[in-house]
């Protein structure tokens, strides 16, 4: 099987975790910058204008790439199988926040409510805000994916070393 032969390297998966905490930061402060953006909106005629992705927070959602950098970062220096497993997880969980994260994005690119005059500007901005970070969900969803892809490749190596080594014993006996 092609998997079971995959190995990346301490540095590189270490590398991995540091992109993943760089997306996070990234996604956290362009929450904040809506936050900003949104909150400084003048009541207008039409409304004002409150994107799905930012009422749920789809950013602040970032922190789960910052925790799954960290593990997986952790895990580079102890590769035990309890923090694998548990990296694993978060990158698991990481691929599933990007892709619910990426469909509301498209949602809510998708339709555009007409707003004030007075807070065009600001929904425009934030709409290309929302575009930038749609760009950046594939490369969060490559970089967990491949972690979990090599991690899960590592845990069968070393599984099936650990059974070879009980045949081998048994068979000396």
């Amino acid at each position: 099987m092609g998997c079971k032969n995959s190995k990346i390297s301490s540095a590189n998966t270490a590398v991995l975790g540091v992109i993943q905490i760089m997306i996070g930061i990234y996604h956290v402060l362009m929450w904040y910058f809506l936050l900003l953006l949104y909150v400084g909106q003048i009541k207008g005629v039409f409304g004002t204008y409150e994107p799905l992705t930012y009422k749920m927070g789809t950013s602040l959602w970032g922190l789960t790439f910052v925790l799954s950098g960290a593990f997986t970062i952790k895990a580079a220096k102890y590769r035990s199988r309890f923090m694998l497993l548990c990296t694993m997880s978060l990158n698991i969980l990481c691929i599933i926040v990007t892709i619910i994260a990426a469909s509301l994005t498209i949602v809510e690119l998708s339709h555009f409510r007409s707003v004030s005059y007075r807070n065009y500007g600001q929904a425009k901005l934030g709409r290309e805000v929302s575009r930038i970070l749609l760009c950046s969900y594939p490369l969060e969803f490559v970089v967990a994916l491949t972690y979990s892809i090599s991690g899960y490749a590592y845990l069968v190596k070393t599984q099936d070393e650990n059974s070879e080594s009980v045949t081998e014993v048994v068979e000396d006996n």
